[in-house]
């Protein structure tokens, strides 16, 4: 039995303050505790920012370019990201399970380009096939203002409520239709709309006025890289959103198709963490595609006689 009149002096810090209980991300202070521990392993808690790879468009495109290997593409990539999006299948064939980064799983399910209207989708993952691949949360596309919008919208809150009871994060990613304008005017209704129905994070495209979207929404907003442009375009526009208070990119194309990609997404990084400008990124791009070690796929020796 202990020595019930211990020798050692306690020292109860009366004169410190309790260590605060808020939390870095926005709108996420009141959630619960394991919610929070998997919003911190997808936003780096320094930089408040996380960096996502997104390599989830086969689900819908097929075989993509710059993907036709995803256990070739995807690993070499991980190491600077913080976050990696992807469907199930995908993750189980190329990402190895020794790998530590976040997962999103994409949990919605639809039609391929080939339809018309793609806004009819369903819920193509569970809650409990997300945990079983140790998801630190679950993106479901959501389209306001198309033909598919109610069953988008019951697709979404029934993720919400499922990964509420077992605190896994939904990432409400915001889908723009054939007849969908890129414009603040969307993109302030879709974001409100879906942060107001319980997703702790949203994913949508970059436009002007942005600053108005972001401020406007209570919830963490990442940007959609969205088609591939030149290098130092991208890099300028995921600049531009940080600094009009995007908390991180999810960038697939603009990393996967670039020239680089291990440069690339270095550079992006570098913006995202770093608080580089777009110049210093691009520089940096410039000076490390051309090393050998930044190679996305290893050189292979041919053998001489």
């Amino acid at each position: 039995m202990a020595d019930q009149d211990s020798k050692v002096g306690h020292n109860y810090c009366l004169d410190v303050p309790p260590a605060s209980q808020g939390f870095f991300l926005k709108g996420m202070d009141h959630t619960d505790w394991g919610m929070k521990n998997r919003l911190a392993r997808i936003f780096n808690p320094k930089s408040g920012h996380t960096v996502m790879l997104a390599f989830d468009h086969g689900y819908i495109m097929g075989s993509t370019a710059g993907l036709e290997r995803l256990d070739i593409v995807i690993p070499p990539l991980a190491d600077d990201v913080d976050v990696l999006m992807g469907t199930r299948g995908a993750l189980r064939a190329a990402v190895p399970p020794t790998c530590d980064k976040a997962v999103a799983l994409r949990c919605s399910a639809g039609s391929s380009v080939l339809d018309e209207d793609m806004s009819h989708e369903v819920i193509g993952v569970n809650v409990e096939d997300a945990i079983r691949m140790n998801a630190a949360c679950m993106a479901i596309q959501t389209f306001i203002g198309a033909p598919g919008q109610k069953s988008s919208i019951q697709n979404l809150c029934n993720t919400i409520d499922a990964g509420n009871r077992y605190g896994i994060p939904t990432l409400g990613v915001i889908a723009v239709g054939k007849e969908m304008e890129r414009t603040a005017k969307y993109f302030l209704l879709a974001t409100r709309m879906v942060a107001e129905f319980g997703a702790q994070i949203i994913k949508t495209y970059y436009c002007d006025e942005f600053e108005k979207i972001t401020s406007a929404c209570p919830v963490p907003i990442v940007i959609a890289g969205g088609k591939k442009v030149a290098e130092n375009e991208a890099l300028a526009m995921c600049f531009r959103a940080i600094q009009e208070g995007a908390a991180g990119v999810d960038m697939g194309r603009n990393i996967f198709q670039s020239e680089n990609p291990r440069a690339m997404v270095k550079a992006v990084a570098k913006i995202v963490h770093e608080n580089a400008t777009d110049k210093e990124a691009y520089d940096l791009y410039l000076s490390l595609k051309l090393s050998p070690k930044n190679a996305l796929q290893p050189r292979v020796k041919t053998k001489t006689k």
